[in-house]
């Protein structure tokens, strides 16, 4: 019998089915990372990095621009990032190209620019960035500016340029005259840092450190409603706390009022840690993301990454960033319609090798294979050569149910400086349900592409037990791996809920210190780590800290006059507990 349907019904079915279409993107995200162009920051080893990225959606397709790379990339989905080479610094004195630069639409024009103290570099603009068609929109900015961002308002028909990079001075602001691109010389203070108010704003690695003072940095202005979204980066890119905090104003040039809930993008643990100097955006869907800086800081304390988060206001227009397991595999914008992005867009495929057992082909030095599973990003394993065959194996513990899997490379003994093209790195992949009897599961041996942080979603989900990575081909250096990740679920029971969580601060009426709060709770026997949500409000539990193996965090984010609100739960290869209680803490 022969079935016939209507035209209207096959175009619909075929809009809303998926032919293994990839779904999900995982950060760091997995762009062709330029490595660093100065020697001096090659003593510890030469390595790729970049930073202070900003994202901004022009013609419907989203442009990334981030430090010494040498050119941007361009993506339709947000997942797949082609990359144009361009060096926009004129001179040949310098031997990088922009930094921390700033990107901007104004009606039909895409404009870049980088950070500088002097008057030397032009602002570029196009209007077919795709096709690498630029043009100098004006030869010199005379106020110059480090860490610049502009900021169109559309409403208004003006130009805003916001700057700064000190642990001394202000951020600052001027109009810049849409006819010219020139500001008339009226440069306004918008925020400085307050870390005696503001823990989170303190300088170190858990905001005790004294010995300099914290920098501000990373302008980014959204507007909304009317309102203006100052976002700023704290406390210095080294740390794991690394942030961006955001104030709010009626008017694009002062009035700035602290937003009671922050830093608004806050991830000071997991696998890819640190979330500031960043930039929001609107993907196709109207939807916000907030792209921002992922610490590494093992080779020099500039060895960074990007990662992008599911970003928003919600109903009061509080502005807000998910980063609750944002390192986990996370929805792309076309499969994210519909989806509260206050609660994240996590697919719920859960981490299935943090510190199971592993071994490797060889081992280089001090460099051990347990490194690319203890969810550090900082630590890895190496081999000992580069060379074709050498291999990791991970142990799942049981057979389990495989949706994805990311693969972190490290550098060791890299050879490149600057950027560089055409690279490749090519392997496979190989499952087994017994560590005898193997099958191919991910075939990249035909692979022609640069992909440090490779993610692979399987078409059709897997099962097995065991997974070995055998190398075929690196761009350069040893086959060394910072995070072999493997995502799905387990065969066994996910955790219970977290039971006797406190959460003890200082007595607001008596001396102590309030900007931290330390929380104990009982160790969950079949728990892998925990999550632990805070804000301000109990309806409002942006901010997260994802915690592996210890039953105590030390939070030292905390705002100094602010009671505060906590949720846990815990989570492991099977699933996430049901979460506690909310806990209020004075």
């Amino acid at each position: 019998m022969k079935y016939c349907f209507p035209l209207g019904v096959i175009l619909l079915f075929l809009m809303n089915f998926s032919f293994g279409q990839q779904k999900t993107y995982c950060n760091p995200i997995n762009i062709d990372y330029g490595y660093t162009p100065f020697e001096v920051f090659s003593k510890q080893g030469k390595h790729r990095a970049t930073a202070d990225p900003v994202i901004v959606n022009f013609q419907k397709k989203l442009f990334l621009f981030s430090t010494n790379q040498e050119g941007y990339w361009h993506s339709d989905d947000m997942l797949n990032w082609k990359f144009v080479s361009r060096k926009f610094l004129r001179d040949d004195k310098y031997i990088h190209d922009l930094n921390a630069p700033a990107a901007w639409v104004m009606k039909d024009t895409l404009y870049v620019y980088g950070s500088t103290w002097e008057s030397d570099f032009p602002i570029w603009k196009s209007t077919n960035p795709t096709k690498n068609e630029w043009q100098i929109a004006v030869d010199t900015l005379k106020v110059g500016a480090w860490d610049p961002a502009f900021h169109y308002d559309e409403d208004k028909n003006k130009l805003y340029l916001y700057w700064g990079s000190s642990n001394e001075w202000p951020l600052l602001g001027t109009e810049v005259k849409v006819k010219n691109l020139q500001s008339e010389g009226y440069v306004k203070p918008i925020l400085r840092l307050k870390p005696e108010d503001h823990g989170w704003e303190r300088f170190g690695e858990y905001n005790d450190n004294v010995f300099l003072q914290p920098f501000v940095e990373g302008a980014w202005v959204t507007k909304y409603k009317n309102k203006y979204y100052m976002q700023y980066g704290a406390p210095a890119t080294e740390f794991s706390g690394y942030a961006d905090g955001v104030y709010v104003s009626k008017n694009p040039l002062e009035g700035y009022e602290y937003q009671q809930h922050n830093p608004f993008s806050y991830k000071p643990g997991g696998f890819a840690r640190g979330a500031g100097h960043g930039a929001t955006f609107q993907d196709n869907y109207g939807n916000y993301w907030h792209v921002s800086t992922i610490f590494i800081s093992t080779k020099n304390n500039c060895e960074r990454r990007l990662g992008i988060w599911p970003a928003g206001f919600d109903n009061d227009d509080v502005m807000y960033s998910n980063t609750a397991y944002g390192d986990y595999p996370t929805y792309i914008p076309e499969f994210a319609q519909g989806k509260d992005f206050t609660k994240g867009l996590f697919t719920g495929w859960m981490l299935l090798n943090y510190q199971k057992p592993v071994s490797a082909s060889s081992t280089l030095g001090g460099y051990q294979p347990n490194f690319a599973v203890d969810e550090d990003i900082k630590t890895y394993w190496s081999a000992k050569t580069g060379n074709s065959g050498e291999w990791f194996q991970t142990d799942l513990g049981e057979i389990s149910t495989i949706n994805a899997i990311q693969i972190n490379y490290a550098d060791q003994d890299a050879e490149f400086m600057g950027k560089t093209l055409g690279k490749i790195h090519q392997y496979k992949i190989y499952s087994s349900n017994d560590g005898k009897n193997w099958k191919i599961l991910v075939d990249k041996s035909k692979n022609n592409t640069d992909v440090p942080h490779d993610y692979i979603e399987l078409e059709k989900p897997a099962k097995a037990r065991f997974l070995k990575m055998e190398n075929l081909k690196m761009p350069t250096g040893k086959f060394a791996l910072s995070g072999f990740r493997v995502f799905g679920n387990g065969g066994g029971e996910k955790p219970g809920k977290v039971e006797n969580f406190v959460p003890l601060r200082a007595d607001p009426k008596k001396f102590g210190e309030r900007r931290s709060i330390w929380m104990k709770w009982k160790q969950n026997e079949k728990a892998d780590g925990y999550m632990i949500y805070f804000g301000k409000t109990p309806d409002k539990l942006y901010g997260s800290i994802m915690v592996y193996g210890k039953n105590e965090y030390f939070f030292t984010g905390a705002d100094r006059t602010d009671a505060y609100y906590f949720q846990i739960e815990a989570f492991n290869n099977n699933g996430i507990s049901e979460r506690s209680q909310v806990f209020k803490s004075e």
